[in-house]
């Protein structure tokens, strides 16, 4: 006899199988992320459709067999209709989705993580998200989540000297995990300068250049400060760095943990 568990869920990928099936990928409130086999449920007939769709929150039942969860009942709560109206919020969704997909394990539940992205959902469904805030919510979910899974960037001192940062040429360095000053960067820099005497020199290895004002983003977002976040101009400018750098710092976790597995 299976036995039937019960959960809230939110579907952030969905795979074709067969004639008729689909594999859900759910981020669940008591189980963390899942991979849940939909039997049939292209079908009209189907039960399950109105409350199996991507991007809903649902509240989900299935069973345990022997090669796949097999869902048994799916009922939606939110239907986060406004993100679905609006291809600019289908694709921060997708984002989203991405990154949830690339830094979080199967099974591992996480009651911060489940709140993060629920928040993320929910912000990212109002209507009167303003847009400049619109589009800083895939950094905002990243940059929080890489806090919960223990790689918060430390953005206040110099995370080699230590000293308080001041408002100048300031560097994140992946490895270092935050900002490093000028006097360390020239440093670093220099070591790594010579051993790669006899190759091109990365500056990646020794840190990307961050301007003040994307620094005081990234710290308004890891306080989570949606009072401030919502005053602030974001100009396109800073939107391309905060990709660049969001982007060198996710891309370096990724690797050390492909890096750890292999």
């Amino acid at each position: 006899m299976f036995v039937h568990y019960r959960t809230k869920g939110i579907i952030f990928k969905k795979e074709d199988r067969g004639e008729a099936d689909q594999l859900f990928t759910f981020y669940t409130k008591d189980f963390g992320k899942l991979e849940i086999l939909g039997r049939a449920i292209r079908k009209i007939s189907s039960k399950l459709r109105s409350g199996a769709e991507l991007f809903y929150l649902s509240e989900i039942e299935f069973i345990q067999g022997k090669t796949h969860k097999t869902l048994t009942d799916a009922i939606s709560i939110e239907k986060f209709r406004n993100l679905r109206k609006s291809l600019k919020r289908l694709a921060i969704a997708y984002k989203i989705s991405g990154v949830l997909a690339k830094l979080v394990k199967f099974q591992e539940p996480d009651e911060k993580i489940w709140r993060l992205l629920n928040e993320t959902f929910k912000n990212l469904n109002n209507s009167n998200l303003k847009s400049t805030i619109c589009n800083l919510l895939p950094y905002y979910f990243l940059w929080n989540l890489l806090s919960i899974l223990g790689y918060k960037a430390e953005l206040y001192n110099c995370v080699i000297c230590q000293k308080k940062l001041l408002p100048e040429k300031l560097y994140f360095n992946s490895k270092e995990g935050g900002l490093i000053c000028q006097n360390c960067f020239k440093k670093v820099k220099l070591v790594e300068e010579d051993k790669s005497s006899s190759l091109p020199f990365a500056a990646a290895r020794v840190g990307k250049e961050v301007k003040p004002d994307i620094v005081k983003i990234l710290r308004i977002i890891l306080e989570k400060n949606w009072l401030t976040l919502s005053k602030l101009k974001i100009e396109k400018d800073f939107l391309k760095e905060l990709a660049s750098v969001s982007k060198n710092y996710l891309s370096f976790i990724v690797d050390e943990a492909e890096a750890s597995a292999a």
